[in-house]
């Protein structure tokens, strides 16, 4: 998959759920490898801020991300909408503290980028793949999120309150393709009994029974009921009738849906997409994003996940078409198998055993391959990305230019498995590749190296 920005921008105008004031959202297409980044427009210097975990501060009633004096509130929604759409680079132009709230779904968000258009750009999407099971709960709470190993994202939610009206409810989304008929109109909800005193916290001051459910589950005096009224500019009602004050939900269990609708606008503060089966009792802001920065850690702990490998998979190239391709032979033919390429990513394997030759003297009694070598079987590896654009590829060769930004972090010893993940870094030039390549085993980073290659026609 390749990595999306919007194909023209487009405005979302509105009230602030918590302010009330009157706020302009324009969400605009960004470059490659740009991520979702929010500007602060009615701000001087109009200061930018990436949507990521590490930025939240505040999660009561709604997500806040907060750097030096920039802060904004209530972004879960459009989150929500650009992660289900596939959109991993965009530019948010706001010129108030808080997005607007609109209806209280995604509804107006996703109809505003399937009419501006999607555009595919040229870098690889990046994922977090979930290879072993992630548990993350509050200490003295029942909420918990739990995310399992799968091969595409979906996710279960289950809420339930002490309510007489709204108690158990539950939710799924098998694909994201359900996102559209099946989340995205759900609204945000709140109980009358929670009103007053988010009133007295100077918070929902935008808030109306068009952008939110409103559940009248505990019996009020009349007087207090018509207050909150008279608040949301509404019509006195029954203090003895308990219900949804604002008519029919769209589904039975619309609740249960927008909680799954926040779910995913939090956790895409992760800033790539997951790979994994989420399954969320009981969530809020403050959970979703707790668990969304604990992930931000291990990525930044990793800086690339391994690729996966799974060795029942046949090999797009195996040793034989490597020979073809490649004019090394043994005993310095240092790459096994290919198992993913795309134009600008090839990963390959390298099985290490204790019958290398660099063993007999790298060493004697205790074996470790050489530095070195594990840099040449990156190129090799590299080598195969840059040659398979020939079909004549056994014509030519690549010669390594320069070499940069070596590091090595562990030791590669007799049964391990190295897998190799190159990149391009740029566009190929006057035969010219530049590329980054990361040696991998047990789904740490072993070895990493910059190259520049010269492609070159044999002779």
């Amino acid at each position: 998959m390749k990595q999306q920005t919007l194909k023209s921008d487009f405005i979302l105008s509105g009230k602030g759920l918590h302010s009330g004031a009157e706020v302009n959202l324009r969400l605009c297409p960004a470059a490659e490898n740009t991520g979702i980044i929010i500007r602060r427009i009615d701000l001087k210097g109009q200061p930018e801020l990436q949507a990521v975990a590490e930025y939240v501060t505040e999660t009561q009633r709604g997500t806040v991300l907060n750097k030096g004096d920039f802060q904004i509130s209530t972004i879960e929604h459009v989150m929500s909408a650009l992660y289900a759409c596939g959109i991993d680079n965009c530019l948010l132009e706001i010129d108030g503290e808080e997005f607007p709230i609109l209806d209280g779904s995604a509804r107006y968000i996703l109809h505003g980028i399937e009419k501006a258009g999607v555009v595919t750009q040229n870098f690889d999407k990046e994922y977090f793949v979930v290879r072993k099971p992630i548990c993350y709960d509050l200490p003295g709470n029942c909420a918990k999120i739990s995310i399992l190993p799968d091969d595409h994202f979906s996710i279960d939610v289950h809420i339930g309150f002490p309510s007489a009206v709204l108690r158990n409810q539950y939710a799924c989304m098998s694909n994201i393709s359900e996102y559209k008929t099946e989340i995205a109109d759900a609204r945000t909800f709140v109980f009358v009994r929670e009103i007053l005193p988010l009133v007295d916290q100077n918070l929902i001051k935008g808030g109306d029974l068009q952008n939110a459910i409103v559940i009248y589950d505990e019996l009020l005096e009349q007087d207090e009921l018509d207050k909150i009224a008279d608040l949301m500019e509404q019509p006195h009602r029954d203090a003895h009738t308990l219900g949804y004050i604002n008519g029919n939900l769209q589904f039975d269990n619309e609740p249960a849906r927008h909680k799954l609708l926040d779910v995913i606008g939090d956790l895409a503060l992760i800033g790539m997409p997951l790979k994994g089966k989420v399954i969320a009792n009981y969530p809020g802001h403050r959970i979703n994003t707790g668990l969304a920065k604990l992930i931000r850690k291990e990525i930044k702990n990793q800086e690339k996940q391994s690729p996966e490998y799974d060795d029942s998979i046949p090999p797009l190239l195996d040793i034989n078409q490597i020979r073809q391709m490649l004019p090394h032979r043994y005993p310095f033919l240092l790459v096994d198998k290919v198992i993913d390429m795309t134009d600008r990513i090839v990963v390959g394997v390298k099985n290490v055993t204790g019958n290398e030759p660099f063993f007999v003297g790298h060493f004697p009694t205790e074996p470790v391959m050489p530095g070195v070598l594990i840099v040449e079987a990156m190129a090799q590896t590299g080598g195969l990305l840059v040659l398979h654009k020939y079909e004549d590829a056994e014509l030519y060769s690549t010669y390594f230019m320069k070499i940069d930004n070596v590091k090595f972090r562990n030791k590669v010893v007799p049964g391990d498995t190295v897998i190799f993940r190159l990149e391009l870094l740029d566009e190929i030039r006057r035969g010219c590749a530049q590329m980054r390549g990361l040696a991998f085993v047990g789904g740490k980073i072993v070895a990493e190296a910059e190259f520049m290659a010269q492609i070159t026609k044999n002779k």
